[in-house]
């Protein structure tokens, strides 16, 4: 299930996580999947984060717990790449708001992992022009050209995101020490990571950072598989999930297979006509994760009643029922991992998506309701888990 911390009650963690990772058990739910968990941008995207290592000390239960100069100094020789400078950059305090982070954190996922459930998370292709990564490491990134995706089916202009793009001959010849690092911090904060933009490795479209849009952008040649390579000499196989969604080229699918990573379908897009679609249900393969939709989709009963009346019949969705209609279809794919957003379990329209790619403004501020996940949800969703063979005994 699908489900970013700062759409809990009250938005942060403590007794609601607890309450959730309770509910999760009950529904026989395994993975809980969050978004990146740094500190977000003033707009509230955690995918613009101020550090691509720090934790978000927003989430913190106790933001005023009390923490020891011997934590402090424990954290910071467990973390020597980044603590340091974390600290130069943020403020006074901002060591200790990691020891909490860390102490909160890890006491959840034991806690999760007590009742059966991993956590799922997200890793950012991109760091923000605002944060500690560029200030810190200025050698490794440039801003001469910022990131952006390119036009799609969201937007015929493209996404002018703005973010530093990586010097990736720099970082080849210090032999990918910073994304090693921040790979071994990803595989501290979760049991598998989703890697977004994951088409970027390969090719990345680079536009001017004066650009009113990214029409006018270029692709740029990525590290490939090098960059794998050199983490997983290091820190061994790589947990690793590959957003593989937009526009991807066969050399995109390439290095995801060469690296035995699961890819991404979305049944939203299913409904696509072509006979090739990877979204179809009948071209699923076993090493994916599957989505009703993701937190960049409008939830399925918004997606619904977008439809025209036409394709809402070539769906096969019950339109009494499309959110739960689409959660069983999602179940029923030979994929390995299904991923249900909070939002279609219960059914809620468009009124609950949680983030609309291209617009800063409105994004990101959905939250469920005490009592909102009923136990009545919890033994649909469970009964939905067995009857597809996906529930773990």
């Amino acid at each position: 299930m699908l489900l970013h911390p700062t759409s809990l009650p009250g938005g942060r963690l403590g007794e609601e996580a607890y309450r959730f990772v309770d509910w999760l058990a009950a529904a026989g739910q395994s993975w809980w999947q969050v978004l990146p968990l740094g500190p977000p941008d003033a707009y509230g995207s955690p995918y613009n984060a101020r550090s691509a290592f720090a934790g978000s000390t927003g989430l913190l239960a106790g933001p005023r717990a009390p923490v020891t100069e011997d934590e402090v100094e424990d954290f910071v020789a467990r973390h020597p790449y980044w603590a340091g400078e974390w600290a130069s950059f943020e403020a006074r305090g901002a060591l200790a708001g990691q020891v909490r982070f860390e102490r909160e954190w890890s006491e959840l996922r034991r806690y999760a992992a007590r009742k059966g459930v991993r956590i799922f998370g997200d890793l950012p292709i991109y760091v923000s022009a605002a944060g500690s990564d560029l200030a810190a490491h200025p050698e490794l990134f440039t801003t001469k050209e910022v990131a952006g995706a390119a036009p799609d089916h969201y937007s015929n202009v493209g996404q002018h995101w703005g973010n530093p793009l990586y010097r990736w001959d720099v970082a080849r010849a210090e032999g990918y020490r910073w994304w090693i690092e921040r790979f071994r911090r990803t595989f501290e904060l979760f049991d598998l990571t989703r890697i977004d933009h994951f088409r970027g490795f390969v090719a990345y479209w680079a536009v001017s950072p004066r650009a009113k849009t990214a029409k006018d952008g270029r692709w740029r040649r990525g590290p490939g598989i090098e960059l794998f390579e050199a983490a997983r000499r290091e820190l061994g196989e790589l947990p690793l999930v590959a957003e593989d969604l937009g526009r991807i080229t066969p050399p995109v699918y390439a290095l995801r297979d060469r690296l035995g990573l699961p890819g991404m379908v979305v049944m939203q897009f299913a409904i696509r006509p072509w006979r090739t679609n990877p979204h179809r249900l009948e071209n699923h393969r076993e090493n994916l994760v599957v989505y009703t939709g993701t937190h960049d989709h409008n939830t399925a009963v918004g997606w619904w009643e977008t439809l025209p009346a036409s394709t809402r019949r070539r769906t096969g969705l019950d339109p009494r029922d499309p959110a739960w209609s689409l959660i069983e279809l999602a179940f029923s794919s030979r994929a390995r991992l299904a991923i249900v957003p909070a939002q279609d379990v219960l059914s809620l329209g468009a009124e609950a998506r949680l983030n609309t790619p291209g617009r800063s403004d409105g994004n990101w501020r959905w939250r469920l309701r005490r009592g909102q996940l009923t136990d009545e949800l919890a033994s649909r969703l469970r009964e939905a888990t067995a009857s597809s063979g996906r529930l773990l005994s």
